[in-house]
């Protein structure tokens, strides 16, 4: 059986890539400020957050989203679980996510509780709740239960990994929205923003972060 776990390599020693889709796993220029301004400022968090809140993901990769959303929810006064739903198809192992978040101090203290509790199944720091769920989204997230408040859209590049991006997953995606609820990816490839608008959400372009001049919105109409 193939090796399910993601096979990397690294960039000045810091910056994991994928060797499967040859594709960075975050910003080369700035991962922490890319998922505040991607997937924080893009879904209108932290204004948003109220108790129950849940979180859905399309790649969980180093857990830096989760890690950023979480120190946000403490950070903004919340005190009951973040609800947070990752799906993943090529699970990191630990030890990598570790090498990898070492390039962001700030989030440190977080990173060490949440790996010293990592085991892969669904795991309870107090504050957060989190459940990666492991396997091809497009079988996954069909079978699964929830819905979310907020989507973070964050698979490789649709160029790269067009199976996560396709219109029927993005349907998928919003019948697992609550209502009003919202979705954010850093990409604003027309074939995603098209099938993100197919499945009910309204759609609007704005700046993306760094060298990515545009992304992506949308919120449930």
């Amino acid at each position: 059986m193939a090796d399910q776990h993601a096979q990397l390599s690294w960039k000045d020693e810091t910056i994991p890539v994928s060797d499967r889709f040859d594709d960075p796993y975050f910003s080369l220029q700035n991962g922490l400020e890319e998922t505040r301004h991607v997937f924080l400022a893009g879904n209108d968090l932290p204004a948003r957050f109220a108790p129950g809140f849940h979180i859905a993901e399309l790649g969980f990769g180093t857990g830096l989203n989760m890690l950023t959303t979480w120190a946000a929810w403490e950070q903004s006064g919340q005190s009951t679980p973040l609800r947070f739903t990752s799906f993943e198809a090529f699970p990191m192992e630990p030890v990598d996510m570790e090498r990898a978040l070492a390039a962001f101090p700030e989030l440190s203290d977080y990173a060490m509780q949440f790996l010293d509790a990592w085991t892969g199944a669904p795991c309870d720091l107090g504050t957060v709740q989190i459940e990666v769920i492991q396997g091809d989204a497009r079988e996954t997230l069909a079978r699964w239960e929830g819905k979310a408040n907020a989507w973070f859209l964050d698979g490789f590049s649709p160029a790269k990994n067009p199976e996560l991006w396709e219109s029927d997953l993005m349907a998928h995606v919003a019948n697992h929205t609550a209502p009003g609820g919202t979705a954010a990816t850093y990409t604003a490839a027309g074939f995603v923003r098209r099938g993100l608008e197919a499945a009910g959400f309204a759609v609007t372009r704005t700046p993306g972060y760094g060298r990515k001049r545009h992304m992506t919105r949308a919120v449930l109409d």
